[in-house]
């Protein structure tokens, strides 16, 4: 590569550039990946070299001010890390026993006869009045009542253990006894 009709020549400078990009980082292949970065960013600010003031010295400088810029960019980006990482524990608990245990309830709920769920859900879940409840399903507010105390004891049971689920069954040896 020629510059202003003058020698460019980074070629003659990459054992320098190397060496001293090891002793930065410590480790052959990241200080060949910060040789790299270092030669693409000479080569995009190739206009601001100027050829008085040593190409080799021009270049180290690019080397090592890339390596603090990449060392920069680490500590923030581990700071953003632990910092996000205790934001997530403290505002999301682990939730695969919380999704089991959603997904159990639910599966109880929708186990309940259709009169049932329907009661429970519209006082439960929708949390409406016994009599709204009884005035939307048109049954007597002793009805409503009464499915949906059948409905809790249901789903009380089946958290007890004593309901096991329909999908479920227990299959007993059937040896001679």
């Amino acid at each position: 590569m020629k510059q202003d009709g003058r020698a460019f020549d980074v070629i003659g400078q990459l054992a320098s550039l190397r060496r001293y990009a090891r002793s930065l980082v410590r480790n052959a292949v990241d200080a060949e990946d910060l040789v790299h970065d270092a030669l693409v960013r000479a080569y995009e600010r190739r206009s601001t070299y100027k050829s008085g003031m040593g190409l080799r010295r021009w270049l180290l400088a690019i080397v090592h001010n890339t390596h603090i810029d990449r060392v920069r960019s680490a500590v923030a980006r581990g700071r953003r890390d632990e910092t996000i990482a205790l934001e997530v524990d403290e505002a999301y608990p682990a939730q695969q026993e919380l999704n089991v245990r959603l997904a159990q309830v639910r599966r109880a709920f929708l186990t309940l006869p259709e009169e049932q769920r329907e009661a429970l859900h519209l006082v439960a879940v929708e949390d409406l009045s016994y009599q709204e409840a009884a005035d939307i399903l048109g049954i007597p507010v002793g009805t409503l009542m009464s499915r949906v105390s059948r409905a809790r004891a249901t789903l009380r049971e089946y958290e007890n253990g004593a309901a096991k689920p329909s999908h479920l069954r227990l299959i007993e040896g059937g040896g001679n006894d």
